[in-house]
């Protein structure tokens, strides 16, 4: 039996989160520039290459794995990546495919994902105000979203909402947000904004809204009862007594969530991130072209970076200034 990846604190890692482009059809303003350079097509893996580089990860124990992007439903021909890793699904290997997107593609694909296994997905969505929905996403059309929700219920796909809490912004929503989510029985995830590359003009001060008085104005109007359950990401849970939903909390900067991280992150250029707050990365584009005919090596440099995953990340608002950011942008390491 393969050895599984045990990082130096003793974390098994059993989550990978795989960004499959770095190109998306909205530019989100906490995500992209506007005016954004996007990689050439020959630095981006292959779906043979992804093919590879996920199958080699489930191999070495990984159970869960979550396509992003950018928007991962804008590569072409996406669908074959996701048909092919029904077979680790098939097989028991892979225990939860999962997908992270905007929702712009759903009406497209969304039986095509449930045919390939997928069973939950992740749909960004801040804001309910179809004016402010252009303007938080710059490029994007609130109709066309609310569409590809309507198709990912319709196909079978459990739904969870992920807003990004902008002070300032959407504020004035939460409630409108926890109840339209309420009646749709769709999960809801408040995200507080990370520092992840230059943006433009947007002030990421201006923008951050502390989680912690988020969930003080929810209990102004709800019971909130803490819940223990894990779904291997970052989110921490609580259910409202009064309508019975889940309501999640990522909170990278007022509550540290490292200590039990099981995850990496892989850019669509092959790069391992051990963690999503820290600038080190392992190469494993290198070994995976260098060596087509024998994955030892490529495994040998997954173990490599895994022994190097640090304990926590450095993202720190604490200071009010922007200490922590990473340069590169989320869309890039995958969100």
């Amino acid at each position: 039996m393969t050895a599984p990846l045990i990082d130096p604190f003793q974390r098994a890692i059993s989550y990978l989160r795989v960004s499959v482009t770095d190109r998306c059809d909205f530019r989100c303003v906490y995500c992209m520039s506007e005016n954004m350079t996007f990689l050439p097509k020959k630095e981006l893996l292959t779906l043979e290459e992804l093919d590879r580089m996920c199958s080699t990860f489930v191999r070495l124990g990984v159970e869960k794995l979550r396509i992003t992007g950018g928007e991962p439903l804008v590569r072409r021909d996406i669908m074959t990546f996701f048909q092919s890793m029904t077979r680790h699904l098939e097989s028991g290997d892979l225990r939860e495919l999962t997908l992270t997107t905007n929702g712009s593609q759903l009406a497209r694909f969304a039986d095509d994902l449930y045919a390939a296994g997928v069973r939950r997905v992740n749909i960004s969505l801040d804001t309910l105000d179809e004016k402010k929905f252009a303007d938080v996403t710059r490029w994007g059309r609130l109709p066309q979203v609310l569409k590809g929700i309507d198709a990912a219920q319709k196909a079978g796909l459990r739904v969870k909402i992920n807003t990004v809490a902008l002070k300032g912004f959407n504020e004035d929503e939460l409630f409108t947000l926890v109840q339209w989510c309420a009646e749709r029985d769709m999960d809801l995830t408040f995200i507080e904004v990370m520092p992840m590359g230059d943006i433009g003009n947007e002030d990421r001060l201006d923008q951050y809204w502390k989680l912690t008085d988020l969930r003080a104005q929810l209990a102004q109007q709800y019971t909130l009862t803490d819940l223990a359950e894990r779904t291997g990401g970052p989110a921490r849970y609580v259910q409202l007594q009064e309508t019975g939903q889940k309501i999640g909390f990522i909170t990278p900067l007022t509550h540290n969530f490292c200590e039990s991280c099981n995850r990496v992150r892989l850019t669509c250029t092959g790069e391992l991130y051990m963690c999503l707050g820290q600038e080190d990365m392992a190469d494993l584009r290198a070994p995976l072209r260098n060596n087509p005919a024998d994955d030892a090596p490529l495994e040998q440099a997954i173990r490599n970076a895994i022994a190097h995953k640090p304990k926590g990340h450095d993202f720190d608002y604490s200071r009010q200034a922007v200490d922590g950011q990473m340069s590169r942008h989320m869309s890039h390491t995958g969100g």
